[in-house]
């Protein structure tokens, strides 16, 4: 048997010229993380995308602010000329994009951004300055047969003639092998890229700056393509859920609630039965102790 092209590698133009004359196909738009929403709790998914006006979030997570700033500063870091880019540079530039939102008081604020500032210093000192990554926060696209997926990627790597997806992670428990290769994000934005730049991704990296760990995944042909048909599969479910409700079931029926530790950790928890019933977190509590956090 012959080998078989992934059908994300074979919806090119040449098939969109055959099907010229045919019905246009309604896609599924989506990001990895409108997919991931759904696959987490269907009832977070239809109070983020389906619900208008959609229920007021909770207060904004210190823990989210810190992964914001520290992902901005890296993006501003290699927008500096190679022969500026050195660990002093950093304190001006995280200072630049420091997200206050969400800390107990002052005092925290300025512990935390120590802490990443040391996070940040420790990592550039390993990159070398003169390396281009070839996307920094860079939005990739595909389409398939039923999804019109896109992405912004942390950095898009070129060693040798592949491309490599890092992503950063910042938060208290470093992710391991089984995290990059489980992770369908990563798996969707190299087979976006791969398209976007018709470069062959099958390496995925996590690089969380905490500990200075890198988890890293080569994909295969096949275990891209198991990815991508979950994510089909799971549009396929949202899609249904959606025409439930137009034929008449009961929202909270076509999109249930997913219960778990995470539900603390929920911007909409006030909005949901369940979720109220969850231990309430302080918009702190992730960056103020030692323990593990599931935010899901």
């Amino acid at each position: 048997m012959g080998f078989v092209v992934p059908r994300w590698q074979d919806s090119g133009v040449d098939n969109e010229q055959l099907g010229l004359f045919a019905p246009p196909r309604r896609l599924f738009t989506c990001t990895p993380s409108k997919l991931g929403s759904y696959e987490d709790c269907p009832r977070r998914y239809r109070f983020s995308y389906v619900d208008r006006p959609a229920p007021p979030k909770g207060p904004p997570w210190a823990h989210n602010s810190l992964g914001a700033s520290v992902h901005t500063a890296l993006r501003s870091w290699y927008g500096l000329p190679a022969d500026r880019r050195a660990t002093a540079a950093l304190p001006t530039l995280l200072k630049a994009t420091w997200v206050r939102e969400g800390y107990r008081d002052e005092e925290q604020e300025r512990e935390v951004f120590r802490r990443a500032l040391g996070w940040l210093e420790s990592y550039v000192d390993g990159l070398d300055p003169d390396e281009e990554p070839l996307g920094v926060e860079r939005t990739v696209a595909a389409r398939t047969e039923t999804l019109a997926l896109s992405g912004r990627v942390d950095r898009i790597d070129q060693r040798g003639d592949e491309l490599v997806i890092v992503d950063y992670k910042t938060g208290r428990t470093g992710p391991g092998p089984d995290d990059a290769r489980g992770s369908r994000a990563l798996a969707l934005y190299a087979i976006a890229a791969e398209r976007v730049f018709r470069k062959r991704c099958r390496r995925v990296e996590l690089h969380h700056l905490p500990t200075g760990t890198v988890a890293a995944h080569e994909h295969t042909d096949q275990s891209l393509e198991r990815h991508l048909r979950r994510a089909e599969e799971t549009a396929a479910d949202i899609v249904a859920a959606e025409s439930a409700i137009t034929a008449g079931t009961p929202p909270d029926e076509a999109f249930p609630v997913a219960a778990g530790p995470w539900c603390s950790w929920c911007d909409y928890r006030k909005s949901c039965p369940t979720g109220q019933q969850a231990e309430v977190k302080d918009p702190w509590t992730a960056v103020d102790r030692p323990s593990q956090v599931d935010t899901r």
